[in-house]
């Protein structure tokens, strides 16, 4: 089994520094002594330093113990998660606690016990990695939180009903209101989510989506909840739930309309109490998270009994924002196109794109049932596939083309032969066929609703 772990002993005794380098070395990768304080600051800037054992005394005479305080406090300045253990006689054990509440790990005292040095080394090499993981955490969270809130997907729309739309976002997202968005597939239900997030009071927390239409049944209350170790088969951990793991931020609950009844009633619970008791535990656990649902569900199905516990929407739409599908904001279609040219010409190599003129009249001639979703992909392959740096009707192979004449529609067939890219074109047709229904397009192609997402995952769909 590999030693991890550095040590640098700090010793004006060169009897401590022998006999510390022999013990510890067998513990530990590397163990370096040093008997002048006046280096630390150059040992600590050629390596990394997972503990330190401070001397707290230097020069014959010296009992007060002030050296090792300042030096101390000079290696906590140099590293603030530095690590110190100190070393000191039995008659200044008084000192050491001071070094403690100075910013001391621990002290051992001298003539010392080799396994109660050891054991205390262990624990604040220990200490120190835990440390170094918090704060790479502390900052990869932060780049995220940075990443998200700047989003590489803007909201693009200067229609009057989009105008509606985030007047509303406006006004419900300083509050800590819950918010259900309502609105076809492919209308952008999430987009507008991070934006009610990151215009928040929680907006430097975590956003958390959680798409609940593919969550099984069985494993609900273990994604949502948590589970201790143990608490089944193959409950090899303890596992965090998403909703603890929102804690402080925003949690979208995206297809809310597909949940079962069932499973509506442990949510709702779960939301009323504002606590949740993880698989195979019985102590709750309370929670601080801002709820935001979405549904493609229309409304009316949404508001029967039979179908969506009344209660359970209540609790999920103080304010309820609708989305409305693209070929109800013409004004938007060109715009949202000329969007995504920009972003597909720079990230496929090749000249930069635009439209022609008919291609434009193709777009807002094009019902959408898709919505921004399906205009967002018909671009990326019209960028990918087109030979011309201006864009035709037939570049972006829609279903159906309506011409500007108004002549007969044009069937625009895909002519490439290969496997990836017609799988992916079988699965856009029966999306858009069933007007992005997960589940009419999985059973339509012959899937289970995961297994379609998985598809769409690896297509980027």
């Amino acid at each position: 089994m590999s030693k991890t772990g550095n040590i640098l002993i700090v010793d004006d005794d060169e009897d401590i520094l022998t006999a510390g380098r022999l013990l510890l070395r067998r513990q530990f990768a590397e163990v370096v002594t040093c008997s002048d304080p006046t280096l630390i600051p150059e040992l600590l800037a050629e390596r990394q330093i997972d503990a330190v054992l401070l001397d707290m005394n230097f020069g014959p005479g010296e009992s007060s113990g002030d050296q090792g305080l300042a030096w101390l406090q000079k290696i906590l300045e140099i590293d603030p998660d530095a690590v110190v253990v100190m070393i000191t006689a039995h008659g200044n054990i008084n000192t050491a606690v001071e070094a403690m509440k100075c910013g001391a790990t621990d002290f051992v005292a001298k003539p010392w016990h080799n396994e109660k040095v050891v054991a205390t080394v262990s624990a604040a090499v220990k200490l120190h990695r835990s440390r170094v993981e918090t704060e790479v955490l502390r900052k990869t969270n932060h780049l995220l939180l940075e990443e998200s809130a700047t989003g590489a997907d803007d909201i693009i729309g200067g229609s009057a009903q989009m105008a509606e739309v985030l007047e509303l976002v406006n006004r419900a997202a300083p509050t800590d209101a819950n918010v259900l968005i309502l609105g076809e597939n492919g209308t952008g239900k999430e987009l507008i989510a991070r934006e009610i997030h990151r215009r928040s009071l929680r907006s430097d927390h975590i956003f958390l989506s959680i798409d609940m239409g593919s969550i099984s049944e069985s494993l609900f209350e273990s994604e949502l909840f948590g589970h201790r170790k143990g608490a089944f088969t193959d409950a090899g951990e303890d596992r965090l739930g998403r909703i603890q793991a929102a804690n402080g931020g925003t949690l979208f609950l995206d297809e809310i309309g597909n949940l079962p009844l069932r499973l509506q009633t442990k949510l709702l619970s779960v939301l009323e109490q504002r606590q949740v008791t993880p698989v195979g535990s019985n102590r709750p656990q309370d929670f601080d998270v801002r709820i935001v649902a979405a549904t493609n569900v229309p409304a009316s199905r949404l508001r029967n009994p039979e179908h969506f516990r009344p209660d359970l929407l209540f609790r999920l739409n103080t304010v309820e924002v609708t989305i409305p599908p693209l070929r109800e904001r013409v004004d938007d279609i060109v715009p949202i196109a000329r969007h995504y040219m920009e972003i597909y010409s720079r990230r496929y190599p090749g000249k930069p794109r635009k439209f022609s003129r008919a291609a434009e009249e193709a777009l807002l001639n094009y019902e959408w049932p898709g919505n921004v979703r399906a205009l967002r992909h018909a671009i990326e392959r019209a960028v990918i596939l087109a030979s011309s740096d201006v864009l035709e009707p037939t570049d972006l192979q829609l279903d159906y083309i309506n011409n500007v004449s108004g002549s007969k529609p044009v069937s625009i067939a895909p002519t490439i032969l290969n496997l990836d890219y017609m799988e992916k074109e079988t699965i856009q047709k029966a999306l858009r066929k069933h007007g992005f229904n997960i589940s009419r397009a999985a059973g339509e192609l012959g899937l289970t609703r995961a297994s379609l997402y998985r598809r769409m995952e690896k297509h980027d769909i």
